[in-house]
């Protein structure tokens, strides 16, 4: 493999099960493998297994664990591309990934193809979903990610590019959002984006009843964003809207409705009711029909559907409170000085 096509493998993760067949799929693939493989050991410091386990023999040697101090995703990646030493590449996995057969012989072609602009290059992601029966709402969800635009899941970024800017910005806790926010301070730099022929699958992980109320966390985070990349950051990144003007107002309703019954006004109360109830209803709606219509799903899609709204107002509220003084991106900065690069502590696996 040509020193230019050179590359290591970050792998943030929480231990999850999915971690050991994300390994095992990258260490059979076809192909040049990563010249290093880092693991960042992402869970709360507290008694745990060892992620050695969970190592291919074939991958032992090259691979280290470091501890990313349960900072989120966007600081464990930092600290990842950091410890991978001098690799002209960084490609970044999900521990809940699985590399296509081909995917190392793909990736080599993704990377001859790329230009001296060329900052980073997306893999084809695909989610596969039950073909006995319609999707659940959580599933619907999760195959969303097949179009998201540069995800994370699989991204090979150039690391001159990432030391151009700053790497990812850690203010970006969750998993949403640190992937968009890198790929505009790319492009506002001057580098390219492209896609590439390299496949991933990207599995739907199992979730609980409450999941969707669980993901309003997101809402503080596009605040983040659109403190740092302006209104129409959607637009650049091609990412969905989403529903949180109607939530706003359909929470509003609910809320003007309680304070109407409690001062005796009646028939306003009666009216911001109704109003609350059909905004409420046609969520639910919009979240049954396309889905299987089990008991099961159609509850939890009811009640979800009043959660949602008054939980995705509370954290959009949290997060113009949180990121009041976040300023601007420039395409001289990233807007705040991320945190300073901690020095990693790496653990490296026998064979």
């Amino acid at each position: 493999m040509a020193r230019d096509a050179e590359y290591a493998v970050v792998i943030p993760t929480l231990g999850r099960p999915s971690l050991g067949a994300c390994l095992h799929a990258l260490a059979e693939a076809t192909g040049p493998g990563p010249v290093r493989v880092v693991l960042v050991d992402d869970r709360p410091d507290a008694p745990r297994t060892a992620l050695t386990a969970d190592v291919p023999p074939s991958l032992r040697a090259r691979t280290v664990v470091v501890p990313g101090g349960a900072r989120g995703p966007a600081a464990a990646r930092n600290l990842g591309w950091r410890a991978a030493g001098d690799v002209p590449w960084i490609v970044f996995l999900d521990d809940d990934v699985v590399p296509g057969p081909t995917w190392g012989d793909d990736l080599t072609l993704d990377l001859a193809a790329a230009t001296d602009r060329t900052a980073g290059i997306t893999a084809r992601i695909e989610v596969p979903l039950p073909a006995d029966r319609r999707p659940t709402d959580w599933e619907r969800s999760t195959a969303g990610l097949a179009g998201a635009r540069w995800i994370t899941a699989d991204m090979a970024y150039r690391r001159a590019a990432l030391v151009a800017v700053g790497g990812f910005d850690e203010r970006f806790r969750r998993a949403f959002r640190e992937d968009a926010d890198l790929a505009l301070r790319m492009l506002d730099a001057g580098w390219t984006l492209t896609g590439g022929r390299r496949t991933t699958t990207h599995p739907v992980r199992p979730a609980g009843r409450w999941v969707s109320v669980r993901l309003q966390a997101g809402n503080a985070d596009d605040v983040l964003m659109t403190r740092l990349h302006g209104r129409h950051w959607w637009r650049r990144a091609e990412a969905p809207r989403g529903r949180l003007p109607l939530h706003l107002a359909v929470t509003g309703a609910g809320v003007t409705a309680l304070g109407c019954a409690l001062l005796g006004r009646q028939r306003a109360a009666a009216a911001f009711a109704a109003t609350w109830l059909a905004g409420t209803a046609e969520f639910a709606l919009a979240r049954i029909l396309p889905g299987p219509g089990t008991r099961d799903e159609v509850l939890t899609m009811t009640v979800s559907s009043a959660l949602v709204p008054p939980a995705a107002t509370w954290h959009w509220l949290r997060g113009r409170l949180v990121h009041r003084k976040a300023r601007q991106h420039t395409a001289l900065g990233s807007g705040e000085p991320t945190t300073a690069p901690r020095p990693a502590v790496r653990e490296r696996l026998r064979s």
